[in-house]
């Protein structure tokens, strides 16, 4: 169980939650300053006609929101310099996946980046975990593609990660990365354009409890998140594509950074007793990413 990856209920077989040892809190998290932000992907569905439209000082102002948002959560917020000529740079939750070991060691695993443009990014992760003391690893099959946390989260307090795969990610990526954590996947397939990546229609609340856009994923896959979630909030499609609901921060299990504007989805976050922080990064979902792919959680 401790590296397997799990693609169908049937393979649960034997899968347990209760048995998935324990994972600590992240402590930082990391974000890359918006000096060169830009909305220019046209073939990121969400930026598809933004080009050229960004307010960068209003886009300023929203990163320093979402920044003390983190901090005010208890939060140490480390920064990564931003590199002239790339533009999504500020995204920091595709380049690398990070968390520990079995034996509390502290690992990053490279991103491999689905289009050329972006992988110059990783190159200046990868120094960034190396002088913050981590071991860093990559891929060994060169041609798979994987856009780290962007594809890969961690379940709230277990060492499980949900890994999504079909646009970005390359499923066979996902044994590689069980076995250099030594941690089950769940890995989702992903059928909607729309929704690119794992995070802008997953979001684990808590360790029972997830925020999904259901049409994002394949019915075998939405099996898998009903049969280890027991508790389900489904956003609207207005509310994930509009505000990106599902690409929000939890904090310890206890609070969770909303665009600005998700209201019934925090509602029903509300509901479950967490404390919901609202921001607005609606200049950087112009770029395809909201509040979450402005950071990633370290330790």
């Amino acid at each position: 169980m401790s590296d397997t990856v799990y693609k169908s209920v049937a393979e649960l077989k034997g899968f347990s939650l209760k048995n998935c040892a324990p994972m600590p809190e992240p402590v930082k998290a990391l974000m890359c300053p918006p000096d060169h932000y830009e909305a220019r992907d046209e073939r990121n569905p969400f930026a598809a006609g933004h080009a050229g439209r960004v307010n960068r000082p209003l886009a300023r102002k929203q990163w320093v929101a979402v920044h003390d948002a983190l901090v005010a959560c208890g939060l140490e917020v480390v920064l990564i310099p931003a590199r002239t000529g790339l533009a999504d740079m500020v995204f920091c939750s595709n380049q690398t996946f990070a968390g520990l070991t079995p034996k509390l060691e502290r690992l990053c695993l490279l991103g491999s980046m689905r289009y050329p443009y972006r992988r110059p990014e990783v190159t200046d992760f990868e120094v960034w975990f190396r002088e913050a003391g981590y071991r860093v690893a990559a891929l060994k099959d060169k041609t798979l593609t994987f856009e780290g946390a962007g594809d890969a989260i961690w379940h709230p307090g277990k060492r499980l990660v949900w890994g999504g795969c079909g646009f970005r990610s390359d499923a066979a990526a996902y044994g590689e990365l069980a076995r250099a954590f030594a941690a089950p996947v769940v890995a989702l397939k992903l059928v909607n354009e729309n929704f690119p990546q794992l995070d802008t229609c997953f979001c684990p609340l808590t360790p029972e409890a997830v925020l999904i856009y259901p049409p994002a994923f394949a019915a075998a896959s939405l099996e898998l998140i009903f049969r280890l979630f027991p508790v389900i909030i489904a956003a609207s499609e207005p509310e994930a594509v509009r505000q990106m609901a599902c690409n929000a921060v939890v904090v310890g299990c206890k609070t969770v950074i909303l665009q600005r504007g998700a209201a019934d989805v925090a509602r029903h976050v509300a509901a479950l007793g967490l404390e919901v922080a609202e921001v607005d990064a609606s200049e950087f979902i112009k770029g395809g990413g909201g509040a979450r792919a402005l950071q990633i959680l370290v330790y």
